[in-house]
């Protein structure tokens, strides 16, 4: 599909299988570092507080509690794991003050966390403002006309988002947290990879992506050109698809407000993996992360709700064994 022209070269090569934690909740940490051992999983994603909750480790309880820490640091040797990132979506700069000191928190104790227990990556959202100082919710825009839109724009990314998220960078790079992944997702500031960049170009390197295909698959955008225009500046990578239902799309489009339950309905559905796209379009996915240089953790987050989440989780694992890429390039002897 892609005329791909690589130049020989040897290295070593880190991505790994991992799972995103959550979906286990209703296990404590060393059940479920376990039976994802047992699956043929070698790194975790652990939600440390604001959306993604605090099933397994709850960093605002954590965060100084040396001996604590010390337990989860030799449970993940123990069982010859690695902690990819702590994630912590949420939406610090909500206009309500109360909310969004909340998910501030959850941050702030999330960084404290991942650097006693050296991990230099934190996963979260960019978040949306309201559209004035006083506003009672988060207003996310999505044209640029009647000019009133363009004027919370304005608002929202000059006085916002850029000072607080210049702060933040500051605050993480304090505590050896050089990787702030920010999710791609829709109702929030960013949401594609221009915006992605827009945040990284105005406050520095600290921000990249949590590269997330199923936000994007929705929206309409080209996952392998999307992973090229953020070569460099991705720092994780969720592994969940979605699936297009194209006789609800093509009457209503892919702007869909209806309940998640709402299958029958709904223009789109969060997929296990494989399921939403065939297995050529995450060969060639995982191709161009190889090409972009990223060599790090290939998280499963389940959302499927279609399935259940063990079942969505063992086929996923399944279906990414096949496809992805584990092993240094090999000498091109015939080049």
């Amino acid at each position: 599909m892609y005329n791909i022209n690589i130049k020989a070269e040897q290295g070593d090569y880190k991505m790994k299988l991992g799972v995103f934690t959550v979906v286990l909740g209703s296990m404590n940490l060393e059940e479920a570092i376990l039976y994802l051992k047992n699956l043929g999983v070698s790194a975790i994603e652990l939600g440390a507080g604001g959306y993604p909750g605090t099933a397994h480790i709850d960093a605002k309880k954590l965060y100084d509690k040396p001996e604590e820490i010390r337990k989860i640091k030799k449970l993940v040797e123990k069982y010859d794991m690695e902690i990819s990132a702590l994630s912590c979506h949420g939406n610090a700069v909500h206009p309500d003050k109360k909310i969004a000191e909340a998910f501030q928190q959850d941050f702030e104790k999330t960084v404290l966390l991942a650097e006693k227990l050296e991990v230099n990556t934190v996963v979260t959202f960019s978040g949306c403002p309201g559209d004035y100082n006083n506003a009672k919710y988060p207003n996310w825009v999505t044209c640029p006309w009647p000019d009133d839109f363009l004027k919370i724009l304005d608002y929202q990314w000059n006085d916002v988002l850029i000072p607080y998220w210049s702060e933040q960078v500051e605050f993480a790079k304090m505590h050896n947290v050089n990787q702030i992944a920010l999710e791609m997702h829709p109702g929030f500031c960013v949401y594609n990879p221009e915006t992605c960049l827009k945040l990284r170009n105005a406050v520095g390197p600290v921000i990249g992506a949590n590269f997330d295909p199923s936000h994007l698959f929705w929206q309409g955008i080209d996952i392998i050109k999307a992973i090229r225009a953020l070569k460099g500046a991705i720092y994780h990578f969720h592994a969940k698809d979605t699936k297009i239902y194209y006789p609800n799309s093509e009457v209503n489009g892919v702007l869909d407000t209806k309940p998640y339950g709402n299958e029958s309905e709904r223009s789109w559905l969060f997929r296990a993996v494989g399921t939403g796209h065939d297995r050529q379009i995450w060969n060639d996915i995982f191709a161009e992360l190889r090409i972009a240089g990223y060599d790090h953790v290939i998280s499963i987050e389940h959302e499927d709700s279609l399935m259940s989440g063990q079942e969505g989780l063992k086929k996923a694992i399944s279906f990414l064994k096949e496809t992805m890429i584990f092993e240094p390039k090999g000498t091109m002897y015939w080049a």
